[in-house]
């Protein structure tokens, strides 16, 4: 149960959203990587395909994977994520006052 305070505070919204952006980040990797480590390579090594040396499997998952997820990341924090002061309103307050 979310106290009065929590309820007021916008940064604790912030935070959480982007808190769930960071899991779906994370949840969208391990899923890019599992299909495709494991949808291409789960065929004997004897019948890979190979993309630049690497077998596809390996090449899609982890080098193309980290690509993406370079790319996605960045696009995340340049446009969706807010700048979020971490002080607590009433010392801003006080170091205001004083």
């Amino acid at each position: 149960m979310k106290n009065k305070r929590e309820a007021q505070e916008p940064r604790f919204a912030v935070a959480n959203r982007e808190a769930l952006i960071g899991c779906a980040l994370a949840a969208f990797n391990i899923m890019w990587w599992y299909g495709f480590a494991y949808g291409l390579g789960s065929k004997p090594p004897e019948e890979y395909t190979y993309v630049l040396g690497f077998p596809a499997w390996f090449f899609y998952s982890c080098i193309v994977g980290f690509l993406v997820m370079v790319l996605l990341i960045s696009l995340v924090v340049k446009f969706v994520l807010k700048d979020v002061s971490l002080e607590d309103v009433e010392e801003e307050d006080e170091v205001n006052s004083a």
